[in-house]
């Protein structure tokens, strides 16, 4: 019998409420979480991470915090617990606030309650988890990613140096998406395929070998950008920062 693999445990839950919800665009929505619970919530560095507990089905919108076996959370009966993961876009530590922009779809458990969540609703998290380190001695940068990546890139373009080159090719569902106010970059319209656009945006682009790139979105399409940057391109992985954020037709790998 394999013996289980003990995980660090993740930072504790803090229980937060809805305290607003604001539509981005027909597809994002901004939820303003707040709590005392928040107090001391260490300030997220850019593109970073936090896990977003959500009541589970047929619980009547009441939030139980699971426990954490040594390898993954769990709830009392054995069922995994409704948790994803999203990009702090913006955390006030006088107002206590905390918010999260999540992709509205139609279908996903956190994009489900995102479009009906009410002021009031309860809520968890976890985190911060690492963000991303800016080398601000890079020549330049490329970012990219699809949707679930735009608050992540938001966040990056608002801090990346300035008068240092940034590419940015992002992805898109909705036309109604936006990048930031004066950014420079490309709005791909999705293919068949989540991340087909992505990926022939990232392998046409031309590179300096000193570039730093961050991309994320759906985990086959950022595979299918690492195999061209490392085994095609020869990118040192050091200059490199690739997530998958969710996964295509895995039931909790929605793109929340």
């Amino acid at each position: 019998m394999t013996a289980l693999r003990l995980r660090r445990e993740p930072p504790v839950f803090r229980a937060v409420t809805v305290a607003g919800v604001t539509w981005i665009s027909p597809r994002m929505v901004r939820v303003t979480l707040a709590g005392v619970s928040l107090e001391g919530f260490p300030v997220p560095e850019p593109a970073a991470s936090v896990r977003l507990l959500l009541p589970s089905p047929g619980s009547d919108g009441e939030l139980v915090v699971p426990t954490w076996n040594g390898n993954e959370f769990l709830m009392a009966d054995g069922a995994r617990p409704v948790l994803r993961t999203f990009t702090p876009r913006r955390f006030d530590p006088d107002a206590l606030e905390l918010d999260v922009e999540i992709v509205v779809h139609g279908g996903g458990a956190a994009s489900t309650w995102a479009a009906a969540a009410a002021v009031g609703a309860p809520a968890a998290l976890s985190g911060p988890g690492r963000g991303y380190t800016i080398d601000s001695a890079a020549p330049s940068f490329l970012v990219a990613g699809d949707e679930t990546a735009l608050p992540a890139i938001s966040q990056l373009l608002d801090v990346l140096p300035t008068g240092v080159p940034v590419q940015v090719h992002v992805e898109v569902a909705d036309p109604a998406a936006q990048l930031p106010p004066d950014a420079e970059g490309h709005l791909l319209p999705a293919g068949v395929a989540p991340g087909d656009a992505l990926v022939a945006a990232v392998v046409g682009t031309e590179l300096d070998p000193d570039t730093r790139v961050w991309v994320a979105g759906e985990a086959a399409a950022v595979q299918r950008i690492r195999k061209h940057l490392f085994q095609e391109r020869g990118f040192p992985r050091s200059q490199t920062s690739i997530r998958g954020y969710w996964k295509h037709g895995r039931a909790g790998g929605e793109a929340d």
